[in-house]
């Protein structure tokens, strides 16, 4: 399929995802508890307390004890889903994730608003750029950062049907929406092919993938044959999928809202390094902390626009 097909039918937060998901699996499953440390309305959490309000605990701004709390409902039967803003909801409280939840392999799924430099005024303050590496290296942890409202919604469903620890990230911003409602091709550890070339591999992961869909079509008009691949799980990664993609192609560019160290890229890096040397591009934060800005403004400072994926796969490819 050529790039040039997808559009996008409308802009939604995948926030707004996240709230209709855990609303549909309220419904499906009533061992479903959501938390929440004082964000309801951040976190979209409207729908599912009105109609479970005895399966709604408020915390309060205490993220520690929330996790807490999580872990002993797991332990209880229950599926806990702790929400807050991703900052609060992996930095403040790592140390209670990795000793209470990832380490017993709790039935825990943290789901976390506000990713990103793409929350955009609040700063850097609230940018966390750090957690997907801090949750990927978790043992037992799955980590998942769909790509806008449609992946959202179908991702916290699979993950509250899932077992085990799972980090579900998101964002705040009104974001292209340009997947299947319910597509049955999503699978939590399987890639999705949005188009097949043969001169570069462009992998990326939440708000990047519409990034990386804008870079395709100027690439596909400038005659590069671009194998575009969502990899919305970064833990399990498919390793099947890029080793099979980076043969065919020779080279790849990573995209990500998060620090290079770390992130997507780090992790497609180290696989290609054990099994397929191959020049690769990182579109990612470079080591710095973000600022206050709007979210175009931000992804433009910092490197993250399509002109830059699109600038990142022509030097890779002459590296080949």
């Amino acid at each position: 399929m050529s790039l040039q097909e997808i559009t996008f039918t409308e802009k939604k937060d995948t926030r707004s995802g996240f709230g209709d998901g855990i609303h549909e699996a309220g419904k499906r499953n009533p061992h479903v508890v959501a938390l929440c440390a004082d964000l309801i309305g951040s976190l979209k959490l409207e729908k599912f307390i009105q109609d479970f309000p005895d399966r709604f605990i408020q915390t309060g701004i205490a993220e520690a004890n929330m996790i807490g709390i999580a872990a002993g409902l797991a332990t209880a039967g229950k599926i806990p889903v702790p929400t807050t803003f991703a900052n609060f909801g992996t930095g403040r409280v790592y140390d209670q994730i990795r000793q209470s939840v990832a380490y017993s392999d709790k039935n825990v799924k943290i789901c976390c608003s506000h990713a990103g430099l793409t929350l955009g005024e609040d700063g850097a303050t609230h940018q966390i750029l750090e957690d997907i590496g801090m949750m990927k290296m978790l043992p037992n942890m799955t980590v998942v950062v769909p790509a806008d409202y449609n992946q959202t919604k179908l991702a916290t469903e699979l993950l509250i049907e899932r077992h085990g620890p799972c980090y579900l990230r998101f964002g705040r911003p009104a974001w292209p929406i340009f997947t299947k409602a319910n597509d049955p091709d999503f699978q939590i550890g399987k890639a999705q092919y949005l188009s097949h070339g043969t001169d570069v591999t462009i992998i990326a992961c939440g708000h990047l993938v519409w990034q990386a869909v804008l870079a395709g079509q100027e690439l596909e008009k400038q005659g590069v044959s671009v194998e575009l691949i969502n990899m919305h799980t970064i833990k399990p990664l498919d390793e099947e999928a890029i080793l099979a993609s980076v043969s065919k192609t020779g080279c790849v560019v990573t995209a990500e809202e998060h620090q290079r160290n770390g992130g997507l890229g780090d992790s497609i890096a180290q696989l290609l390094s054990l099994h397929r040397p191959s020049p690769i591009e990182m579109v990612a934060v470079n080591d710095s902390f973000g600022e206050s800005g709007t979210p175009d403004q931000l992804l433009e400072k910092y490197g993250l626009a399509p002109q830059h994926i699109v600038q990142a796969a022509l030097s890779v490819m002459k590296r080949k």
